[in-house]
């Protein structure tokens, strides 16, 4: 549903033009220092204004309304929520009858049976991952001293996109990117096989996602084509140390102390500006579509920060998990 994690639970609700947006965080342990100032900066990094990028800028300004007291958290469950101030409901009419091809309009329209809030994707849009980012600002927190980063490697298949992306946006049209992600300083003993293995979880939010179509780790599709003898990571050290890491720092399911490596695929954006092919939901007739409104071009430029937020809230509830087994 809503709501991911066994111990560190984040839950989200909001819907992209309702009043605002929130994010639910419980399991936090108490005493950690923890101020509005803390969001800023991996909220801005969410934030459009490159080209390419949507037009449509909140304030993300985070309240904090329950769970810290005097800079530090209380145990309580924290509750983080931003307003929605610029939306532009209008552009979204059409779409009401005619569901936006590969978006999630007719599927949500189908399951909720016409009750669901379809301005900007409603519940579905990308705007939530706004109180991602600050639930992943509060895990990054819990799992120090491991490091979570994330970059975009290419968009459209070219590492330097810039122009692509320029060209794409005044076609009118959309562009995926790959975006990998790199953990620092992971301990030996993280994850929970059979079904919650670190690959399990972080794929299960990675996935959760809007646009994200596929993820690998380490070496990831290229050791369908390799030999065991190239594959095989041969270990250095008593700590776990690797001379190469095909496997992207997992074992077993189980984190062995070398860097975790996955990179994820993003699909373009749906909503574009050219004409496209539907159906009429209430005539059941096709119709040709014409999209107003503001949307990125390409999603990916926005992706890295949200990659690294859903990172951190896996590895928060597994090593929270591992507490019992002494990990750290």
């Amino acid at each position: 549903m809503n709501t991911f994690g066994r111990i560190f639970r984040v839950t989200i609700t909001g819907e992209s033009h309702g009043n605002s947006i929130a994010v639910v965080v419980d399991g936090c342990p108490a005493g950690i220092r923890l101020e509005k100032e803390d969001f800023f900066e991996d909220l801005k990094r969410r934030k459009p204004g490159r080209k390419g990028t949507t037009k449509r800028v909140e304030d993300d300004y985070p309240f904090i309304e329950s769970g810290v007291f005097n800079g530090y958290t209380t145990g309580a469950p924290i509750l983080i929520r931003f307003e929605n101030r610029d939306v532009k409901s209008k552009h979204y009419k059409e779409i009401e009858s005619l569901p936006r091809p590969s978006h999630s309009d007719f599927v949500t329209y189908k399951k909720y049976r016409g009750f669901n809030d379809f301005r900007g994707g409603g519940h579905f849009s990308g705007r939530l991952t706004a109180g991602i980012v600050a639930a992943g600002v509060i895990a990054k927190k819990i799992i120090k001293p491991i490091d979570v980063n994330a970059r975009i490697v290419s968009v459209g298949g070219q590492n330097d996109y810039q122009d692509i992306v320029e060209k794409i946006a005044k076609e009118g049209d959309s562009i995926g990117g790959i975006v990998e992600c790199v953990c620092e300083n992971v301990v030996v003993g993280l994850g929970e096989p059979f079904f919650d293995s670190v690959e399990s979880v972080i794929s299960h939010l990675i996935f959760s996602i809007p646009g994200i179509k596929g993820i690998e780790f380490g070496a990831g599709f290229k050791c369908a084509e390799m030999r065991g003898s190239e594959y095989n990571d041969e270990i250095v050290d008593i700590d776990g140390k690797t001379a190469t890491n095909n496997s992207g720092g997992i074992n077993g399911g189980i984190t062995n102390g070398n860097p975790i490596v996955f990179r994820v695929a993003v699909r373009p954006t749906a909503t574009i500006f050219k004409p496209q092919k539907t159906v009429n939901l209430k005539t059941g007739k096709q119709e040709t579509l014409m999209i107003k409104g503001r949307h990125d071009s390409c999603i990916a430029l926005r992706m890295p920060v949200i990659v690294e937020a859903m990172t951190a809230i896996a590895l928060a509830d597994l090593k929270i998990l591992s507490l019992n087994d002494k990990v750290f």
